[in-house]
């Protein structure tokens, strides 16, 4: 195990406040394999002070310097590619080529992405008789996930460091040795001392007193609806600004007509990717009753080769789950599932393996929408599958949540599927199968949360409009 010390704050790694650690764990072997500070609000507030002492000269220095120091930071991520994959795998259990290609190959992506934009941005404009300048907010505080723990923190990063924000960064406890691989790659690059700065702790302790900080002039936080909710309401008193990526619940519409293996092998796979521990997995599969078995038939072949085992093993297509809470709750929506009549068709609440947090990739039929499964976000490898009677009946099973963060719609063709994805109450549809966009504004309806992440979308969060008149 190795014990890491100190918090990145003002360019350099300080001792912590206090003497409370949290362990990291591997959640393929149960073994802890690192520990970190746990942070204080002591520790936030010297971190918060760091970043406001920066920002002036930092909002000053032209974007496309900004941008070009986001690019050195890219490069230094790409540089240290594969010691990164294997800090993920070693968090976060996930498969180590997944590791690479997702969990490390998407935020270089979007690092890239943020240098050329905003080398590019029109940071002011004119109207009329005026000119309307936008400016950064401020200081940000950016609370990020486990669920993908380095794609989520260059997601509100390098957004921020373009606009001119200065940030102070709370990664997720489980999984902060990426979130430190970061600020090393940070420091490598050379931004400015107190520009980016890094506490590791806790939600109700940390997480908690960044969001609470007056100094603080935005949060963007990633993660449940619940914790999001508290956020805003603190956020709310201070009359500060809120970025919410929240949970979800979508759905992958296959309608009459499309290519059914192909939709629903897409669609299992999105829901197995990352042991379904994604806010925007197509969790509910929707299909029309004349195919209905036929589609159930396909996704128990298709889940069939997600393999469980060790991430390590290159044969290995599903990982654990991040830890033993999150085991127990997704193999109890699993038990729920049965008990309200759901019919099993792969998978089970049993335990798959001896060692680890691992849980049986799960694909469930007969699901009303109703249903618990078919209603709140599971975080897991689960799948349900809902008959529909026509079109109408799909989308208002589709819209029939709190949530709608993602989605999918397959058709015979790409304007039928249009036609349904504009009536979706959705923030992101993917048309029969549509790739993955660095640019496109990522975000949520409802209950998924405010704001949007990557792209020029992205950048806005982090902006304020001011207007002169002449």
């Amino acid at each position: 195990m190795k014990a890491h010390d100190g918090m990145y704050i003002g360019g350099e790694w300080r001792p912590a406040a206090g003497n409370d650690r949290i362990e990291v764990v591997n959640p393929a072997d149960e073994q802890v394999v690192a520990s970190v500070p746990a942070g204080t609000p002591e520790d936030v507030d010297a971190a918060v002070r760091a970043a406001r002492a920066a920002l002036p000269a930092w909002a000053a220095t032209p974007p496309a310097d900004r941008a070009a120091l986001v690019g050195a930071v890219r490069d230094r991520l790409a540089a240290r590619r594969a010691e990164i994959a294997e800090t993920v795998t070693a968090e976060l259990g996930s498969p180590l080529g997944f590791a690479d290609a997702v969990h490390v190959g998407s935020p270089i992506a979007v690092a890239a992405s943020y240098a050329e934009l905003g080398a590019s941005y029109a940071f002011e404009e004119r109207l009329g008789n005026s000119t309307v300048l936008l400016e950064p907010v401020g200081v940000v505080g950016a609370i990020t996930p486990w669920n993908y723990p380095l794609h989520q923190v260059v997601a509100k990063v390098a957004p921020a460091l373009v606009a001119g924000c200065t940030v102070v960064l709370k990664p997720a406890e489980d999984t902060p040795l990426t979130a430190r691989l970061f600020a090393e790659a940070v420091h490598e690059a050379g931004v400015p001392a107190g520009v980016f700065n890094l506490v590791t702790g806790t939600g109700p302790v940390a997480g908690q007193a960044l969001a609470e900080h007056e100094g603080v002039d935005l949060v963007s936080f990633t993660g449940s609806t619940a914790v999001g909710r508290k956020i805003g309401a603190i956020a709310g008193a201070a009359v500060k600004r809120v970025a919410l990526e929240l949970g979800g619940k979508s759905a992958n519409v296959i309608l009459p007509g499309a290519d059914l293996a192909k939709a629903v092998a897409v669609g299992v796979g999105h829901v197995m990717n990352n042991s379904g521990q994604s806010c925007n997995a197509l969790t509910r599969m929707l299909v029309h009753r004349e195919r209905y078995e036929e589609a159930v038939a396909l996704a128990a072949t298709a889940v069939a080769k997600y393999s469980l085992g060790d991430p390590l093993d290159p044969a290995t297509r599903l990982g654990p789950v991040v830890n033993a809470g999150q085991r127990d709750r997704v193999r109890s929506y699993i038990e729920r599932g049965v008990a309200e009549g759901a019919r099993l068709v792969a998978g089970g609440p049993e335990a798959p393996r001896e060692r680890g947090y691992f849980v049986a990739p799960t694909v469930f039929a007969d699901v009303t929408p109703d249903m618990t499964i078919a209603q709140e976000e599971i975080f897991g490898p689960v799948l349900a599958i809902l008959p529909y009677e026509d079109e109408d009946d799909a989308l208002r099973i589709a819209n029939g949540t709190v949530y709608g963060l993602g989605g999918a719609v397959w058709a015979a063709d790409e304007e039928s599927a249009v036609a349904f994805a504009r009536r979706m109450d959705t923030g992101q549809v993917d048309i029969n199968g549509g790739r993955f966009n660095v640019l496109a504004p990522f975000g949520g309806y409802k209950q998924s949360g405010v704001g949007r992440e990557l792209g020029p979308h992205g950048l806005g969060e982090y902006l304020q409009t001011k207007s002169l008149q002449f």
